[in-house]
């Protein structure tokens, strides 16, 4: 694809600040002008403020103020009017937006026109013909992409989930009626179970464009379904780890992963931990810090989760001297705000690595980013230092994420109990439920996955051994008769 032709296609932009207005007359509260001037023609202006409508929610709590917008635009360069108009109609009517959210929104709707564009398509046009409707279309041109393995079949699936939504929104609101149907609906009966095994059934409204995701659990692969596939470090690698962060000398990064490896926070809550957590000495008894994490902590978690990170007394003593440290001292004044509640941990230029909840629902008027902090900086980092290191340690190939660190701790804290359990100190329910809570697990049977991880991994070992010695007898018995 020429660049040119890359240009005339549909995209996503971001917004670094947006409020809602609407036109008004120059004598009412708040109005403001704004004066126009075409090339070769006359000035005009109109008069605006910002919208009226009642406010269900606001990062300024007076008007729809939003920072990272996100604004989908045709292949001309213009506001595609509905989808935009749906992005706000979603972020209006929810408490507090996470911008996240929308931006995949628009990424999908923006490939949906891409799509329109490049087929000649018309997303109102919906003739009687089946096949020829935009749905349907779109949902063969995304089974036709998984097959060449162009996509994944879950970001097909998400796409099309997306561009249904857009469609119900526009019927809801009356902004179109189509000729004929955009897929047929019928109920689907699902089971759910919960965390004591009571089963109940559950109806949903499902479509015939719906890409089907089959999803087939192996527990046999040396990763664990937590969250998405995380991969346990083994003993060594933690090791080689470590000590490759050391000797690359970033002391906010050596900090972090330290954090992760013996707490098992997630990134999100890692780089959302506040200084003033970590201002005074513990009494030399303590051997744990427990620190609340969630809602009403400034510290974000995954889906909002209220819980208690235990923190051993040698690693918070670690961070209370690094938060008092010059390093991290000068750091929160180039933020701006060398105050207790500012993060732990930013950029050498001050800037924070991940966008709390708390910050994102604040509207920052003077704010020009066009990207939320998801801890990129960290991914990189890794990515780009951290993982050549540890190869040229191992002198092999070496990979791995942030979140295997959780993964890791997890299987480091499981394996010290079942130790324990097998000396008879404890039973293996309380193991469970010990290894359960110290996670933050919401199903048991997330935490059953660690309990079985290393008894799923010695069975692969015992069978691929068997295995390659069934294949060697063959092959040297083969080779003997030919001899």
């Amino acid at each position: 694809m020429t660049d040119e032709k890359a240009r005339s296609l549909a995209s996503k932009i971001v917004l670094p600040r947006f409020t809602l207005t609407e036109v008004c007359a120059c004598d009412e509260p708040g109005a403001t002008e704004r004066v126009i001037t075409p090339t070769g023609a006359e000035s005009t202006g109109y008069f605006f403020r910002p919208s009226a409508r009642p406010v269900a929610y606001s990062q300024t709590g007076s008007s729809y103020s939003y920072n990272l917008m996100p604004v989908v635009l045709d292949g001309a360069g213009a506001p595609w009017a509905d989808a935009n108009l749906y992005l706000l109609a979603r972020i209006e009517g929810v408490l507090s937006p996470s911008m996240t959210t929308y931006h995949g929104i628009a990424d999908d709707l923006a490939a949906f026109y891409r799509f329109l564009e490049e087929d000649g398509l018309d997303y109102k046009a919906f003739p009687r013909r089946r096949l020829l409707r935009p749905t349907y279309r779109y949902r063969a041109y995304l089974q036709q992409r998984i097959m060449a393995g162009e996509i994944a079949p879950t970001t097909a699936r998400r796409r099309i989930s997306t561009v249904i939504g857009f469609y119900r929104w526009l019927s809801a609101e009356n902004v179109f009626v189509p000729d004929n149907p955009p897929w047929e609906e019928h109920d689907v009966y699902i089971q759910l179970n919960n965390d004591v095994g009571f089963r109940r059934s559950k109806v949903v409204v499902a479509t015939d464009i719906g890409v089907r995701v089959p999803v087939q659990n192996d527990p046999y692969t040396g990763t664990i379904e937590d969250g998405g596939k995380l991969r346990p470090l083994p003993i060594d690698e933690q090791q080689h780890l470590l000590d490759s962060l050391l000797d690359l000398g970033n002391t906010e990064m050596t900090l972090l992963h330290i954090f992760a490896l013996f707490t098992g926070a997630r990134i999100q809550t890692a780089l959302t931990l506040r200084a003033r957590y970590f201002q005074s000495e513990l009494p030399p008894a303590v051997k744990e810090f427990r620190l609340p994490v969630g809602p009403g902590t400034s510290i974000d978690t995954k889906n909002g989760k209220r819980m208690v990170l235990h923190i051993p007394a040698w690693l918070y003593e670690k961070l209370r001297i690094y938060a008092a440290s010059p390093r991290a001292t000068k750091r929160r004044i180039r933020a701006g705000s060398d105050t207790s509640d500012q993060y732990l941990f930013l950029s050498s230029r001050g800037v924070p690595m991940y966008s709390s909840k708390v910050d994102q629902n604040r509207f920052n008027d003077a704010s020009t980013l066009r990207h939320e902090k998801h801890g990129q900086a960290v991914r990189q980092y890794i990515r780009e230092f951290v993982i050549p290191a540890v190869c040229r340690r191992l002198g092999r190939s070496f990979y791995y994420r942030f979140h295997d660190l959780r993964a890791s701790f997890g299987m480091n804290l499981t394996d010290h109990q079942l130790a324990i359990a097998r000396s008879g100190k404890v039973t293996l329910h309380q193991v469970r439920e010990f290894v359960k809570v110290r996670m933050g697990h919401e199903s048991s049977a997330t935490t059953d996955l660690y309990l079985q991880f290393r008894q799923h991994a010695a069975m692969v070992e015992r069978v691929q051994q068997g295995y390659d010695q069934h294949l060697q007898h063959l092959i040297n018995t083969v080779i003997d008769g030919e001899l």
